[in-house]
């Protein structure tokens, strides 16, 4: 038998009782609910935006208010710490700011249990009305309705026939006068709280628990009071998108004419206010910038002691670049060629060249659609630029941007010194440079890194990237495989020679050198001239020696600048060298080591001649050796024979004659050791004092 469904009346009576009045509520001390209510809300506009490459933004909002009147903002959640760090307000006009609201961050579980009736373990409606025992309730059930005070609720049995199992069921007990009733709540359709304060309470609860479920967004409410009509201006900094740059630079087909760049600002409006005729500041330094929790509140529990409640700031490093040392410039060889006008002659025009004023062309001059599109025709930069203290910022004016939207502005449309050149390094491609550019920054403002779109006479080229690229310096850039040039650079050689030596105290001491060739073969197949920048790579101790002029050195690469003719091959020798030191034991070395240093003419005279000596010294000393080796050996020998004789000799009658001849064999044998044993000792005192006196002239000995 199926057990019989509990009525859906009185849930859905009670849900509705619960969930009728979640209604938000701002209020602000005052003297009246009345007044309070009679505060204005007022926008207060965004004028002004700073977005910093650090990810962080400023945002500042002005407008006008009329007495005492309140401003409301959205954030998200996660920076609301950043507004409680940061926010500044300022009443223009004489009046002043006040106090300002946020909701609170309370945990949860704790702000459910600060109310009558706790919610935070997802009460049954059993559960709940055991917490407002004590209350006077009105519980309709089926015909009938009753009023009394919960005394209390228990399970009891309940089975609905023969053949249905017994099972608990909830009862709640109610007592009105001195009648003690008991309601099953299987069979309640609806209960009404008479207690108005319970009641408050529990939509309370219930409001708290509507509003933690919204974490995306928060209202802080800012007032304002004074008298009349004013000016206010209120400022934060929250986390933002990193503002973003990308370029395109136009390569002219013509030489004689200057290349171009355009530059563009990809900015994100991810806040909750629209930006209407906004001042948009872009800022490329890196100010430290940190979050610290202030939103949610803290606890301790006591007698623990935190002395430290927050994360420390973590100290930045920084990096920058070095200028080719002037020793490895002096070392060099002259260049085999006179360097091309180039780069140079390019940055001396544009420094003192003013941009012309755009005008309208006329329609006879303004082209065809069949003529190539020329991109910076209408393009403008809207961006003034400045440096400010250790920072570079980008200005824009009039920006209106509509919240949750992003937008390319112009901040760069201006000529730009470049060197067409094609740039070779081994480990990148082995048979082709790549085509690329020499750039400088002549356009008086920062270039932030970024991809590079290459436009080559109206065509694209190809994609390159930039690191930051300050006023004034130069980067190389490269964009596609330059076809037309190839280069060989598998003829390498290596080589050793000892440059000199000194003897000290038993051990010598070489010095020597190493030399490494790399040599670069290049052939231009293209119908016009090319410039060849080389990179090869930079080895630690290893210096440049009889090499090309260096045109740069980076921590890790030299550049060689190569003009490479139309149709023409060049070679590019680089030559290094090293300097090493090598130490040798005289004792335990080998006496065709010492032979071969003393006829080295490289070592000077006064320590060839210590080895010749410490080599007759060693001679002598390892000739001794051998005789005792030699004698060792025939001891070994006799031993080894007269341990055959003992075995022959306890197998044979002791009175044959055969017997006779081993004894006297053993007899001479054990004559012989005896000689050798002395000759043994004899020769190891000579050595002993032989290698004496080699050690006490090898550690007396200083030479070279």
């Amino acid at each position: 038998m199926r057990r019989r469904s509990r009525p859906r009346h009185w849930r859905l009576s009670v849900l509705g009782v619960l969930w009728m009045i979640m209604i938000p509520i701002y209020a602000f001390p005052g003297p009246s609910a009345s007044t309070e209510v009679r505060i204005a809300l007022v926008d207060v506009p965004v004028r002004k935006v700073m977005l910093f490459s650090s990810g962080v933004g400023y945002f500042e909002h002005l407008g006008v208010i009329s007495g005492n009147s309140n401003t409301e903002l959205r954030f998200k959640t996660n920076q609301i710490n950043d507004i409680l760090k940061s926010l500044v307000l300022q009443d223009l006009d004489g009046g002043q700011a006040g106090i300002v609201v946020y909701p609170s961050q309370e945990p949860l579980a704790k702000t459910l249990r600060s109310f009558q009736v706790d919610l935070s373990n997802h009460p049954s409606l059993a559960d709940i009305l055991t917490q407002v025992r004590g209350s006077q309730e009105n519980v309709a059930i089926q015909a009938e309705h009753l009023q009394g005070t919960i005394l209390g609720l228990e399970k009891k049995p309940k089975t609905g026939g023969d053949q249905q199992p017994i099972v608990e069921v909830w009862v709640l007990n109610l007592i009105a006068g001195g009648t003690v009733r008991s309601v099953s709540l299987d069979e309640v359709q609806r209960i009404e709280l008479e207690d108005a304060q319970l009641q408050e309470e529990l939509h309370k609860a219930l409001l708290a628990l509507a509003q933690a479920r919204d974490q995306a967004k928060k209202l802080v409410l800012i007032r304002f009071e004074g008298v009349g009509d004013r000016r206010v201006r209120l400022g934060y900094i929250v986390d933002t998108p990193l503002w973003k740059t990308s370029y395109r630079l136009l390569l002219p087909e013509n030489s004689e004419e200057p290349a171009k760049i355009q530059g563009w600002a990809i900015v994100d409006n991810q806040t909750d206010n629209d930006w209407t005729d906004t001042q948009l500041t872009l800022v490329s330094g890196r100010p430290i910038s940190f979050v610290q929790e202030l939103y949610a509140p803290l606890y301790l529990s006591r007698p623990v002691v935190k002395p430290e409640l927050y994360a420390g700031l973590r100290p930045q490093t920084y990096e920058s670049g070095l200028e080719p040392p002037a020793s490895a410039r002096a070392e060099q060889a002259p260049p085999a060629a006179p360097p091309s006008p180039g780069i140079r002659a390019l940055a001396g025009e544009a420094r003192g060249r003013t941009l012309p004023e755009s005008k309208a062309a006329a329609p006879s001059e303004a082209g065809s659609a069949d003529q190539p599109l020329d991109p910076t025709a209408s393009v403008i930069a809207a961006a003034s630029a400045g440096q400010v203290g250790e920072l570079f910022q980008y200005s824009v004016e009039h920006v209106s941007l509509p919240r949750q939207r992003s937008a390319m502005l112009p901040i760069i449309a201006d000529d730009i010194a470049v060197e067409r050149v094609s740039i070779y390094k081994r480990s990148v491609l082995a048979q082709h440079p790549l085509n690329g550019a020499r750039l400088k920054n002549t356009t008086g403002k920062l270039l932030l890194q970024g991809p590079i779109t290459v436009f080559d006479a109206n065509t694209y080229g190809g994609d390159a990237r930039i690191d930051n690229v300050p006023p004034g310096q130069e980067r190389l850039i490269s964009y596609a495989i330059d076809l037309q040039v190839r280069v060989e650079a598998s003829n390498q050689r290596q080589e050793s020679s000892v440059q000199t030596g000194k003897l000290v105290k038993g051990v010598l001491q070489l010095t020597r050198k190493s030399i490494s060739t790399q040599e670069y073969a290049m052939e231009n197949k293209a119908d016009r001239d090319k410039v060849l920048i080389i990179e090869h790579p930079v080895r630690k101790g290893w210096k440049l020696v009889e090499s090309p002029e260096l045109l740069e050195i980076t921590d890790t690469l030299y550049r060689f600048r190569q003009p490479l003719p139309a149709g023409k091959t060049e070679a590019l020798m680089v030559k290094e060298e090293i300097i090493q030191g090598e130490t040798i034991a005289i004792l335990p070395s080998d006496l065709g080591q010492l032979e071969f240093y003393s006829r080295m003419g490289e070592i000077p005279k006064e320590v060839r001649e210590a080895l010749v000596k410490a080599f007759s010294l060693k001679s002598a000393m390892l000739g001794t050796e051998r005789q005792i080796q030699g004698r060792q050996q025939q001891l070994a020998e006799i031993r080894q024979d007269q341990q055959r004789i003992r075995e022959n000799m306890a197998t044979v009658n002791q009175t044959s004659q055969y017997y006779t001849r081993l004894l006297t064999k053993l007899n001479d044998q054990e004559t012989a050791i005896e000689k050798l044993q002395g000759e043994i000792e004899q020769f190891t005192h000579t050595y002993d004092r032989q290698r004496k006196e080699l050690e006490t002239y090898l550690i007396n000995t200083t030479a070279g």
